[in-house]
């Protein structure tokens, strides 16, 4: 089966169901949950400068010096394009500021989802996929307008934009889009100045690879061009520039990971465990995270549990050593949500909203860092209610006292 023909059904079905989750399955959830408090909401605002264009699915870094990096899949044109590009801005007032989107990454075809990191070895790390699912829709003569409380919907093609989009398409042959499919990272050795070719991965997922205290980059992910589409973790020893595969990801019993898991993302805990959460489309907790932990750095897994509606999740590990979750919430109230945990993840508090005022479930991939004085700064996508096109917005946060 070619992946790139299912890859709208298989990754996201670009979620038409995604807000979907059925009185039953919540109630067969055995989740305990502990009392978490509100957050409290110091300023939400809109950051992207470029309301010409869609943005999607970002991944907001920290480094070491306290800039702020967010990159992007941008220069989009709908959900589904294919123009997208790895785009990223900088911050050296925590937020207060950004600079003008700057293009790291724009091949021939779309590029979806932008993960980012700081080695350290000070190296920038940005990864993402490439994509040909507009091809369907191309075919159909329509476009994809967004994610509804209803699902997607589609509008037909107006002529200049199927013009448009068909000059892109022609660039290459049949045979050359195809060659261009792959999962990618591209990697700065001079704070983010210059940014070298592209390096193949072996998996994708959007917030790209995490750095453990040994040293090595893992990478929880899903091979989505590969036969078998494994769900698993690789590994780096060289700061990005190589990768090995390391373990597959156990399935639950009864599930379909190819259709089914996506999206995965990972933390080390303060006591080595790893943890790595999962967009789950199973039947069973349909629109969920699942979790899987190891607690011998990387080489087995748990079977994946159940931990709340809501994803793709996005993990870190505060200055307390206590673990954050950060997630889309696609249904009412639409926005984005967080969980914390004191125990390394065993288990997780109540949900505390971070936005709830959403138009609808075009939106989430929330990523979070924690500034110096303790507080949180959040970034996500949306199409707002007012917006042609989804935005990037931003919260800066704090936690309830703990």
């Amino acid at each position: 089966m070619n992946p790139e023909s299912t890859l709208s059904n298989d990754r996201r079905h670009f979620l038409k169901a995604a807000g979907a989750v059925s009185i039953g399955a919540v109630a067969s959830v055995p989740f305990v949950g502990r009392a978490a408090g509100e957050a409290t909401i110091i300023e939400t605002k809109v950051i992207s400068q470029r309301p010409e264009y869609y943005c999607g699915w970002p991944t907001l870094a920290r480094r070491k010096n306290g800039e702020l990096w967010v990159s992007w899949s941008g220069g989009r044109l709908a959900h589904v394009c294919p123009f997208g590009q790895v785009v990223s801005m900088t911050s050296k007032d925590d937020g207060k500021t950004w600079t003008w989107p700057r293009v790291l990454l724009d091949g021939a075809i779309d590029d979806r989802d932008s993960g980012f990191l700081e080695t350290e070895k000070g190296t920038l790390i940005a990864t993402t996929f490439t994509s040909l699912a507009y091809e369907s829709y191309m075919k159909k003569g329509q476009q994809m307008s967004g994610l509804g409380q209803d699902g997607w919907q589609t509008k037909n093609f107006g002529d200049e934009e199927l013009r448009r989009w068909m000059a892109c398409h022609n660039r290459l042959t049949d045979e050359e889009r195809k060659a261009e499919l792959g999962q990618w990272l591209i990697r700065s050795e001079d704070g983010g100045k210059t940014w070298g070719e592209r390096i193949p991965t072996i998996v994708n997922s959007p917030h790209g690879p995490i750095q453990l205290k040994d040293g090595r980059l893992l990478y929880p992910g899903k091979q989505l061009w590969a036969e078998g589409k494994k769900i698993g973790v690789c590994e780096s020893n060289d700061d990005g520039k190589t990768w090995d595969w390391v373990s597959d990801i156990p399935t639950r019993e009864g599930d379909d990971p190819v259709k089914s898991y996506h999206e995965l993302h990972g933390v080390e805990a303060a006591d080595g465990a790893i943890v790595v959460q999962i967009r789950n489309h199973n039947k069973e907790n349909a629109g969920w995270t699942l979790q899987t932990e190891s607690s011998d750095s990387g080489k087995t897994w748990s079977s994946p549990h159940p931990i709340t509606y809501g994803l793709p999740s996005h993990l870190m590990k505060l200055k307390d050593d206590r673990l954050l979750m950060t997630y889309g919430h696609r249904r009412a109230p639409f926005g984005n949500q967080a969980r914390v945990s004191s125990d390394n993840g065993k288990s997780w508090s109540e949900p505390m909203i971070i936005s709830g005022d959403g138009a609808g479930g075009d939106l989430g991939y929330p990523s979070t860092v924690e500034l110096d004085d303790g507080t949180l700064l959040t970034v996500w996508y949306e199409k707002m209610k007012d917006q042609k096109h989804a935005v990037l917005r931003q919260a800066h946060w704090k936690l309830p006292e703990a």
